[in-house]
């Protein structure tokens, strides 16, 4: 790396917004933050944006995270997983903390970095990198800083192009490009606009929660919100649209993968994106890290594959046993398939057992799920959405809770939520319809 450039990257602190509990989620997020949310058969989600980091070389980092945070913790460790130990690197954990005698919840994005300015300064940097931890993607951050440096910006945004009508579910900016440039002043900002924007062209620029401040200007509008007793912190609701026409903001464009995990559906497609002959994700051509110790994965076994099993479009971890079908689906390590199972279109995670003759179709188990032999689960009719999640649960996942264990002979069908460790004993009917919540 360049002198210049390494330099840049060592005054670049990041903090990623590790995020808490998200009922978009469900079951997935009510052990754990979204961050530390298993994918991909081998990674958490955090696991994207710190490797982005360490190849961009930046290396301090700043987690804020403040939900039942163990399970992000164990993950991280001291962060020698992504090369961040040593006597200018770390990454830090941080949760809420607001005086000695008095501590509250993070109360926003924004208000989770202004508790955190403390640190901040500790690390003296020049500029303050403000990530998602709920993103799947690979990217070199030093262009956006160089672009940042360039244009002298206060603030500069990360977007990516959407389709127009897909604008309801992001903040989008509009920009004024000028011809060979990959940004340009971000002249207006909406956050998830109610309709698409009467804005030219048929595409809107995206927010891509990536948000680089020059430290100074983060300090200072960060405290001016603060004395407005407001009732929300947001980055894209509050700070931006009160940073345009008083300060340099800049929107810089990205064109690679982006996959978003903060709901079920888009947990479930962007997983699919690693599957097929050439996938969207490539965590092996990406180079992403991972902690090998969390799980035991580092331990595992190989996995067996049985003589009259048969696979198809998946991907397989070590400590797996499979003697069943498995389509087109992903398994973590320690997943065990009896033989006469079938797994379609369905996650399996850590330690997931299916028995003999279970057919499993477009489900979502979490870790350590044991489902008894002749079960039938993601049967039914996919346009029944889940009775007390109709918005959550609506495109025909079934979703397993962490810690199941279901009798024999039990059928399930689309869009059914089963609570975290739910018991045999507790599975007191023989059929559930689709849509329905099992507690």
């Amino acid at each position: 790396m360049p002198i210049k450039k390494a330099l840049a990257m060592q005054k670049t602190l990041a903090m990623i917004l590790a995020g808490g509990r998200v009922d978009e989620l469900s079951v997935l997020t009510q052990l754990r933050p979204k961050s530390a949310v298993p994918f991909g058969g081998l990674y958490r989600v955090i696991d994207f944006p710190m490797s982005s980091l360490m190849h961009s070389g930046i290396e301090n980092v700043g987690i804020l995270s403040q939900y039942r945070s163990y399970s992000l913790n164990n993950h991280i460790g001291n962060g020698a997983a992504w090369e961040m130990v040593g006597r200018n690197r770390s990454v830090s954990v941080l949760p809420p903390y607001t005086a000695h005698t008095v501590s509250q919840w993070y109360r926003g994005p924004a208000d989770a970095v202004y508790q955190n300015l403390d640190f901040i300064d500790m690390h003296d940097p020049r500029l303050v990198l403000v990530l998602s931890g709920d993103h799947i993607y690979a990217m070199d951050f030093s262009p956006l800083i160089e672009f940042h440096h360039e244009n002298k910006a206060d603030l500069t945004l990360g977007f990516l192009d959407v389709p127009k009508e897909q604008a309801t579910r992001f903040g989008v900016g509009r920009l004024e490009m000028s011809a060979g440039s990959p940004g340009g002043p971000l002249v207006d900002y909406l956050e998830k606009p109610l309709t698409p924007p009467d804005w030219p062209g048929d595409k809107v620029a995206a927010s891509l929660t990536i948000h680089l401040f020059s430290v100074n200007i983060l300090h200072e509008v960060l405290e001016n919100h603060a004395k407005l007793a407001p009732k929300t912190h947001e980055f894209g609701k509050d700070i931006i649209p009160a940073m345009l026409g008083k300060y340099r903001v800049f929107g810089y464009k990205f064109d690679s993968y982006w996959g978003y995990t903060r709901t079920i559906d888009e947990y479930w497609q962007t997983s699919m994106d690693l599957l097929g002959e050439t996938p969207k994700i490539d965590p092996e051509r990406w180079e992403v890290r991972t902690n090998i110790e969390h799980n035991h994965i580092r331990d595992r076994v190989p996995a067996v594959i049985g003589n009259h099993a048969e696979i198809s479009n998946s991907l397989i971890y070590s400590g797996c046993r499979i003697f069943g079908t498995v389509e087109n689906s992903i398994l973590f390590p320690g997943v065990e398939v009896e033989a006469g199972a079938v797994i379609k279109d369905s996650i399996l995670m850590f330690d997931t057992r299916v028995a003999a003759n279970s057919h499993l179709q477009k489900v979502i188990a979490d870790s350590d799920v044991a489902i008894g032999p002749e079960c039938r689960l993601g049967f039914g009719d996919p346009t029944i959405p889940n009775e007390d999640y109709p918005q959550l649960l609506q495109s025909g996942i079934t979703l397993i809770g962490r810690g199941v264990t279901m009798p024999s002979e039990r059928q399930l069908g689309c869009n059914c939520i089963v609570q975290p460790n739910m018991r045999e004993a507790q599975f007191r009917k023989k059929e559930y319809g689709s849509g329905v919540l099992v507690e």
